[in-house]
């Protein structure tokens, strides 16, 4: 089943490589969509595949690159769109 997940992810999170991180783990799973830091200094994510890979890849960012501390990851389920090709770091929305 192909989901997609907006997830945000706060503590110590920008600065310390972790849009790199999750776009590696995203590719790593064959996963589409994008992530970004926002003005609060969380991190911004949308992520779109398989519905158990989708899962994998929350996991790994509930643990994050060594340098973050991740406090709270906040995820919100939603229909797929499809319209991502790849897995994008954009800029600070």
């Amino acid at each position: 089943m192909i989901v997609r997940a907006h997830i945000i992810v706060s503590g110590i999170v920008q600065g310390v490589g972790f849009r790199f991180y999750a776009q590696y783990w995203a590719k790593k799973l064959g996963l589409f969509g994008y992530v970004r830091n926002l003005y609060s200094g969380d991190v911004e994510i949308e992520v779109e595949g398989d519905r158990s890979l989708v899962e994998e890849f929350i996991t790994q960012m509930k643990i994050g690159p060594r340098s973050a501390h991740v406090s709270e990851v906040k995820i919100n389920w939603l229909e797929k769109t499809g319209k991502d090709k790849d897995f994008q770091i954009r800029y600070t929305a």
